[in-house]
């Protein structure tokens, strides 16, 4: 089942730049991983949201999260309240959902089908069989 894991993050005055270049230089090659999205929640915040295959994936990539984490601690503030310089939680998905389908689209029409007595009737033309045509 689907996993993901949410870093929360608080980036020192004025390193923003550097911080986001650390992830884009990045190149994780976790097992398991799908993707991550990095998010600016506000001024000098973010989020990494890591989606994984399964749980077992994401709790066996820790080790090398916390060391690409190591490579960019320096640009990090502290949390404080014994947090350190992350908030992390993990978890399975228990509901997935995709985006609603639009009202106000609409449907395309179906094509009627002819039965097959009408179709063959239809392709003979007064002409094919023998009559002429009246000219109006």
């Amino acid at each position: 089942m689907t996993a993901y894991n949410v870093v929360r993050f608080r980036v020192k005055p004025g390193r923003d730049r550097e911080f986001i270049d650390a992830h884009k230089m990045a190149d994780p090659g976790f097992a398991g991983m799908r993707r991550f999205s990095l998010v600016n929640t506000g001024p000098g915040t973010y989020c990494i949201i890591g989606e994984w295959e399964s749980f077992d994936d994401l709790a066996s990539a820790r080790p090398g999260m916390i060391a690409l984490l190591d490579t960019m601690r320096h640009l990090l503030e502290d949390f404080g309240a014994g947090l350190g310089v992350t908030d992390p939680v993990s978890g399975q998905a228990i509901l997935e959902m995709g985006a609603p389908k639009k009202k106000n689209a609409k449907p395309k029409a179906a094509k009627r089908a002819r039965p097959a007595a009408k179709k063959k009737a239809a392709r003979k033309t007064p002409a094919k069989r023998g009559r002429k045509r009246k000219k109006r």
